[in-house]
């Protein structure tokens, strides 16, 4: 159990941490310390991979748990967004039948040898959602801590803000569906040879 390992597991042991701030309004600041734990998990991730690779310390067990500590993360964040009722279901139900698809992808090709790395347009999307995570964390920050000074945000932040929430989680819903279609295109073979 290494460095990397370790922090691949606490980002796993914060997703419940997060859930409960970010869905219990009743405790003072929670969307700013739930912003913060998901800040903290994140961080986690790029420290982990750098670790790893500097100091030759990739392991099977940090190969298997990383992407899949990644993935209950932001899935959790996005369920959480469902609950309050930010987004629709149909963004996170696409993202996790994609997640599903790339994972049994991966385990095709294994019996193959062959070891699906994350492409371009992979880390494109990670990127992508996990920015539109931290954008609807901050928005909750400010508009739901805000209250408990007394403050409230205007209308009409609260329409431009929903906006742009919108627009980012339908992008980062295109490109999972784009770099889910890249995964398939890409070692379609394999899947091909099985049959």
């Amino acid at each position: 159990m290494n460095l990397p390992n370790k922090l691949t597991l606490l980002r796993t042991i914060l997703v419940p941490v997060f859930l409960i701030f970010v869905l219990i309004d009743s405790i003072p600041f929670n969307y700013t310390i739930a912003l913060a734990v998901f800040a903290g998990a994140s961080i986690t991730d790029a420290l982990d991979g750098h670790i790893a690779r500097k100091n030759n310390l990739v392991t099977s067990f940090g190969k298997f748990l990383d992407p899949l500590a990644d993935k209950v993360l932001v899935v959790s964040a996005l369920a959480a967004f469902v609950d309050l009722k930010i987004i629709s279901s149909v963004p996170l139900i696409i993202i996790v039948a994609r997640e599903f698809m790339v994972s049994g992808l991966r385990l095709v090709t294994a019996g193959n040898g062959i070891v699906v790395a994350a492409g371009f347009w992979g880390k494109l999307k990670t990127a992508f959602t996990m920015v539109s995570v931290v954008f609807i964390l901050i928005y909750l920050a400010v508009s739901g801590d805000f209250e408990w000074f007394g403050l409230n945000v205007s209308d009409k932040v609260n329409d431009v803000c929903d906006y742009i929430i919108q627009i980012l989680i339908w992008a980062s819903t295109a490109l999972t569906v784009i770099s889910g279609l890249v995964y398939l295109k890409g070692y379609w073979k394999y899947i091909d040879a099985d049959k």
